[in-house]
């Protein structure tokens, strides 16, 4: 074991770093950022308290907390948690001492939704209705301001009485600090408005008065807007001039806060590049005089390490790989940072249950947030298991019975495990599932489990086996159209062959997550931007705010030439991709469209010919031209295995896509194989 701790200290020596605040010290250069979970608003909350002391057990050096709401027309939602009572309160200092008896520092994150908040009694600066919430904010008058920072002030400080170790104002994102600041959301002409040295009091006075209101002794985090990614954002010498006030009033630590959320342009998504934006950290780094913060898209040690030892950052913001890993941190210096479940940004469990108002949870590790009610425990009883299928859904039962005591046998009839996520890897934006591969690769290997390729599992293979757990997944769905035995047409397994011969015009039959999937693959013939950042700028209109207020491009972006000309068409005469990802899908949409995809919605199909294929839409035929035409017209699940099983009488357990093909995606999946290997 001191081998392995010498090892991950050698590796990430920086990333393990303590650092020194005067009157406190962080055990190591990680922050947890902060994360809507919903878990404050369930009540419960020593379910909280143990996500957060699992995180700090597992070495997080700063952990900070979702968004509090300082009052109620600051908060997001109604009935968002906050700092409003003595019970509030109480509630907060059980999860301030969990985390301090795992050795962690806690911060809670202020947030004032602004504009953003989505109830009538929304405030800002000016009535400037935002484009993603519903009602217009009322302007503040000079005593609303007033009670607004005041109200700020005394969220932070009942924050040091629930034990917190500090704050983090937020003044990023487009919130309501963050409105103050642009004259797009700010048309006053008094003075909280004006020219900048006006427009910047707002924040400025909150961080004084919080200041004043918590001592010296007591982490102050503001959470700053380096790139706002809208149109008339701030210029970079408007930020340095609020960096310098900032710091003056009494900040402790700066936070890079990337985008507003209102942009146009991806910022955490999985087509983000890798540290996108630490460049723009670097800047500020260079010219404040307290530690700072990057943050986006980091997501593994080697990342981090690189970023710090760079000199751009003090700190690194971590937040959604302490979902998917809460050891990132002990594993990273124990020398088993192969073995880090890794965030693959896909946003399917975390951000889009956060915006459909569910408590969040991680595809990778659907355990996040469950802490108290999904238990990896050993069995008293160990068995003989045997895993049919190595998609996602046998893959996580595998590694759950083998982490539980379980001898554990995975059957793959082909070369590699993966399944799906094998194709998944393929999608330009989706590089990030070719490590989770790697991960469950890595686990495979640790845990001892007994992995056979290229074996189709039978019945009479498994009848041996104590327990068994069928996860063979999906087939693709027969549409039975007329000439669709043509050699000019490809189910979506063929397309995304390396082999595959696709011709230049190419029509899509079917336009849900695998049609869009294939668009994005054959538009470029799998050369996307995201391994390339210069490229991925361009592509998307991301400027240096030094250059360009805002950071925006002039113009826009410059997407690269298509390969092809493609068709994606589907049956529902509504608009195409509204069962995407609620917070990915635009930005499919929207990089397919600027390389001239078209998108036909209401579409029968009729016939397929060699030049293309019949559809009928507003009553009229027409014939789209095409050399290829691609089928992705859904799955059904392949269940042959467990149907035999089931005349045998051998008892067996179906998840993932073999359970259902029905609405399927892994995290369903993902999260079935962890429950069901719970259960053996």
């Amino acid at each position: 074991m001191n081998s392995a701790l010498n090892s991950g200290r050698q590796a990430f020596p920086r990333l393990l770093e303590p650092l020194e605040l005067g009157f406190a010290v962080i055990r190591n250069r990680s922050v947890m950022g902060s994360m809507h979970t919903g878990l404050e608003e369930t009540g419960d909350w020593a379910r909280v308290a143990e996500f957060y002391a699992e995180r700090a057990r597992g070495g997080a050096g700063l952990i900070v907390t979702g968004g509090m709401a300082p009052n109620r027309e600051g908060a997001v939602f109604p009935g968002s948690a906050g700092l409003f009572s003595a019970q509030d309160i109480a509630s907060h200092r059980m999860v301030t001492r969990r985390v301090h008896e795992e050795g962690g520092l806690i911060a809670m994150q202020i947030l004032h939704a602004g504009r953003y908040a989505y109830s009538p009694d929304c405030v800002a600066p000016s009535p400037v209705k935002s484009p993603i919430s519903p009602y217009a904010p009322t302007e503040l008058d000079a005593p609303g301001i007033e009670k607004q920072i005041s109200d700020m002030a005394e969220s932070a400080s009942r924050a040091r009485d629930a034990g917190y170790d500090g704050v983090e104002i937020m003044g990023s994102e487009g919130y309501f600090l963050n409105q103050f600041l642009v004259r797009r959301t700010n048309k006053r002409t008094d003075s909280w408005g004006g020219g900048f040295e006006s427009r910047m009091r707002m924040p400025v006075e909150t961080v004084r008065r919080v200041r004043a209101a918590v001592g010296s002794d007591f982490i102050l985090i503001y959470r700053i807007s380096l790139i706002d990614l809208v149109p008339d954002g701030s210029s970079w010498n408007e930020v340095l001039m609020l960096a310098a006030a900032i710091e003056d009033a009494g900040a402790t630590i700066f936070n890079s806060g990337i985008g507003w959320h209102e942009s146009r342009i991806p910022t955490i998504a999985t087509s983000v590049p890798r540290g996108a934006f630490a460049w723009v950290t670097a800047k500020l780094k260079r010219a404040a005089g307290i530690p700072v913060i990057a943050s986006n898209r980091i997501n593994s040690p080697e990342a981090a390490e690189a970023l710090l030892a760079e000199g751009g950052a003090d700190l690194v913001s971590m937040a959604r790989p302490f979902l998917a890993d809460s050891e990132f941190i002990s594993k990273s210096a124990s020398g088993r940072a192969s073995l880090i479940a890794p965030c693959i940004a896909c946003n399917q469990a975390c951000l889009d249950h956060t915006f459909t108002r569910k408590v969040s949870t991680c595809l990778v590790n659907p355990r996040a947030c469950h802490e108290t009610e999904l238990s990896v425990t050993k069995s008293p009883n160990p068995k003989a298991v045997a895993i049919a299928g190595s998609g996602p859904g046998g893959l996580s039962a595998a590694i759950a019975a083998a982490q539980r005591g379980h001898r554990v046998t995975l059957f793959e009839k082909t070369r590699r495990i993966g399944g799906q996520l094998k194709m998944a890897a393929k999608i330009p934006g989706k590089e990030e599932f070719a490590g989770l591969l790697d991960w469950y690769e890595a686990m495979i290997q640790d845990l001892g489990i007994d992995l056979v390729t290229e074996t189709a599992a039978t019945a009479e293979i498994l009848a041996e086996f104590d327990e068994i757990v069928v996860a063979t997944g999906v087939v693709p769905r027969d549409p039975m159209l007329e000439g669709q035995d043509r050699s000019n047409v490809l189910r979506y397994p063929e397309a995304l062959a390396d082999d595959a011969e696709i011709g230049a015009q190419v029509a899509i039959v079917g336009a849900g997550g695998i049609g869009f999937d294939v668009a994005e693959y054959l538009i470029c013939d799998g050369r996307g931007s995201t391994l390339d950042l210069d490229r991925w700028m361009k592509e998307w209109g991301v400027a240096d705010p030094e250059q360009h207020r805002g950071g925006l491009a002039p113009g826009g972006g410059e997407p690269e030439s298509p390969c092809r000309e493609i068709v994606l068409m589907q049956r529902k005469p509504e608009k195409l991709g509204r069962s995407l990802g609620k917070t990915t899908g635009w930005i499919i949409r929207s990089s397919l469209a600027k390389k001239g995809v078209k998108m036909i919605p209401g579409a029968d199909y009729l016939s397929i010919e060699n030049g293309g294929i019949w559809i009928r839409r507003d009553g009229s035929e027409e014939f789209i031209e095409a050399d290829s035409i691609v089928l992705c017209t859904g799955q059904v699940s392949e269940n042959s295995l467990q149907e035999d099983l089931s005349r045998r009488g051998i008892k067996s357990h179906s998840v993932g896509g073999a359970l259902s093909a029905v609405g399927l995606d892994a995290k369903r999946a993902v999260d079935q194989g962890t429950r069901t290997a719970c259960l053996l």
